[in-house]
């Protein structure tokens, strides 16, 4: 089987800004539509899809691909650089880099590359949000949609698959070491806040789970720095205050960034890596693959024996 790649430019706008997104695309002769929000497919695949690693290509989107999956990889930092600017590897990129651009403050202020960067820019929330409709938006349109949609994510990239799935029309989500979901730091914020109440009026996407009409996976390794247990405990509580439908996977040595081979920092954790992929297959396959209408809510609970 091979693998088509190619991309489409996408016109979003918020905050009464216009932008124009660079979405690639990794399909075969499939119908069924996934978009794949990964923390390192979003700037890696900023104008083309040579800059992502081959391995980590292999990894998922292209092995996605071969299992009847259309991929599109949508980049969020594309309001903070111009069309001219594509030569840039994600490597070189890396170099660019401030020592702090590798925090969590790149995710609304462009320090990631303060030479492409617009002075005091922000990524706000509404942001994130116009980008992932207007991937949704695309995808709906095209011939081959079923109009069964998944979204998927690494690092920041699985906080973002999560908040795509915010929107109803996304019926199943696997997201990995998701970040700043716990703490409510995606966007502009004053401070890091994980507590179990939502501040007042709050945007932040661990207090709208009762948006997520869809299932979700999530995956941790306990062992991951960015994601403490307390941040763990407090997402997973917050999806069963909320009732969502969700499996929650936490493997014991596992630490942040482990599916990222080469770019892992000797983190990458193969076999692991592996069960992962297996179960995003099982999730968009049952979900996404399947002609079995919409989940009927009204379950009985199941009977209790041995």
């Amino acid at each position: 089987m091979l693998i088509k790649e190619s991309h489409v430019d996408v016109p979003t706008s918020a905050n009464g800004k216009d932008s124009s997104m660079r979405m690639p695309l990794l399909a075969d002769d499939t119908l069924d539509l996934v978009i794949c929000s990964h923390h390192d497919l979003q700037q890696a695949f900023l104008y083309t899809i040579r800059p992502l690693p081959a391995t980590q290509r292999r990894a998922f989107p292209q092995s996605a691909s071969s299992a009847k999956f259309i991929k599109a990889c949508h980049h969020h930092h594309h309001r903070f650089y111009s069309k001219a600017d594509t030569s840039h590897s994600y490597g070189t990129r890396r170099t660019l880099c401030t020592p702090n651009s590798r925090s969590r403050l790149h995710r609304c202020r462009t320090i990631f590359i303060p030479r492409l960067c617009w002075a005091g820019a922000v990524k706000t929330l509404e942001s994130y949000d116009a980008d992932s409709h207007a991937t949704v938006d695309y995808l709906l349109s095209l011939p081959t949609c079923t109009g069964l949609i998944g979204s998927t994510g690494m690092c920041l990239g699985g906080h973002l698959a999560v908040r795509a799935a915010l929107d109803p029309r996304i019926t199943a989500c696997v997201s990995y070491f998701a970040t700043d979901i716990h703490c409510r730091t995606l966007g502009p914020y004053t401070e890091a806040n994980s507590s179990s109440s939502a501040p007042a009026n709050s945007n932040h996407t661990v207090d709208l789970f009762s948006k997520l009409k869809g299932e979700l996976s999530m995956i941790f390794g306990i062992k991951d720095t960015h994601v403490p247990d307390q941040g763990r405990d407090l997402i997973r509580a917050k999806l069963r205050e909320a009732d969502c439908v969700f499996s929650f996977h936490e493997f014991a040595w596992a630490q942040h960034a482990f599916i990222r081979d080469e770019l892992s920092k000797g983190r990458y954790d193969p076999a692991v890596t592996k069960i992962c992929f297996e179960i995003l297959l099982e999730l968009f396959g049952r979900v996404l693959k399947t002609d079995l209408g919409e989940r009927d809510g009204t379950v009985a609970p199941p009977e209790h024996v041995c």
